[in-house]
């Protein structure tokens, strides 16, 4: 891999390093936009679809959305930040619902992002030479009468989501008064809903996921390399005149660590479990390669798959059932 930065033929390592006072790093004082202003920090880069007050579904682009909740909860969850006073923002606040659309890694998509981006458009004037198309998400199929954003067609794989508002106190939060760019409130959220006087943080509950069938049935059956969707990279840092985004490459395999312990010693955290569950050294032996720091949550996650489908005895069959997330998807292919 070539370094983005190069060192001087004359100048080696070691005496840059002493040029820097010990430290071979500068500092660099973080100031507000942190991500965009002070530092290279990788992003995703997409269209979030929300409801206008007419029922019409508008979007803008995001790029400050991260996994929130992802295990051990009663649902999944993101986390989506944004300017309280954006289109964004108001809409969730007010209807709750958004799409999240994961775009293509095409310039004039990105073009199009960054044209959307615009803040004080309003949702008319963003969406006026809108070049995407829109098709109902699974919510709406589902729910006929209800009002839901609409998925973006071009969309590689997309997110339908609500806000989940109950968190943090953040139900009462309103919108923000007419003719205001930003909220003066006596006291802010800390994680979700009005959380600054120009910032908002928005957990957002995973309905439903969709996805093109290329990339759905490469997940399902296995993924290769070629199999990854051309997704683009915002790059975070932006001067006065461009964002700068990263052009999806092939995806490079790099083998995990092939670290095991032994039956005996599965079999050891297994008797531990206050269980009537049995299982057999073959099953056992499917877990030999898991950490050992996570074979209690292993252990105890086949204890419960057993005890819903009123299994005594755990062997290879049910293991590989347990193994497999996605059995269920696979029988249906």
């Amino acid at each position: 891999m070539k370094s983005l930065f190069k060192v001087p033929a004359k100048l080696s390592l070691k005496k840059l390093h002493k040029k820097s006072s010990g430290s071979s790093f500068a500092e660099l004082r973080a100031v507000d936009n942190f991500y965009q202003t002070s530092l290279f920090f990788p992003m995703p880069a997409v269209l979030v679809s929300t409801l206008t007050d007419k029922g019409k579904t508008t979007c803008g682009p995001y790029s400050l959305l991260a996994p929130f909740y992802v295990a051990g909860k009663e649902y999944y969850a993101f986390m989506l930040e944004c300017r309280n006073s954006s289109n964004t923002a108001q809409n969730l606040i007010k209807h709750k619902k958004c799409v999240i659309n994961f775009m293509a890694d095409e310039r004039k998509t990105f073009k199009e992002m960054v044209r959307l981006g615009w803040p004080g458009d309003t949702p008319e004037e963003k969406m006026k030479d809108f070049c995407f198309h829109f098709e109902n998400g699974l919510r709406k199929a589902e729910d006929p009468k209800g009002t839901y954003p609409k998925v973006i067609s071009e969309a590689l794989q997309a997110v339908e989501c609500t806000w989940v508002d109950t968190l943090d106190g953040a139900q009462d939060d309103g919108p923000l008064p007419e003719g205001a760019d930003h909220y003066e409130l006596e006291k802010y959220h800390d994680f979700n809903g009005i959380t600054s006087p120009y910032g908002a943080h928005f957990v957002l509950r995973i309905d439903k996921i969709l996805m093109k069938p290329r990339y759905r049935n490469a997940i399902v059956n296995g993924v290769r390399a070629q199999d990854f969707p051309p997704l683009p990279v915002d790059y975070g840092y932006r001067d006065s005149r461009n964002f700068w985004y990263h052009k999806h490459r092939k995806l490079l395999p790099e083998l995990l660590p092939q670290r095991q312990t032994t039956v005996q010693s599965v079999r050891y955290a297994a008797n531990r479990l206050q269980t009537d569950v049995q299982f057999t050294d073959a099953a056992l032996e499917k877990l030999v390669k898991v950490p050992r720091i996570f074979l209690p949550t292993v252990l105890k996650g086949c204890v419960s798959w057993a005890e819903e489908n009123n299994v005594k005895l755990i062997d290879v069959e049910q293991m590989d059932i347990i193994n497999d997330k996605r059995a269920k998807e696979k029988n249906k292919n």
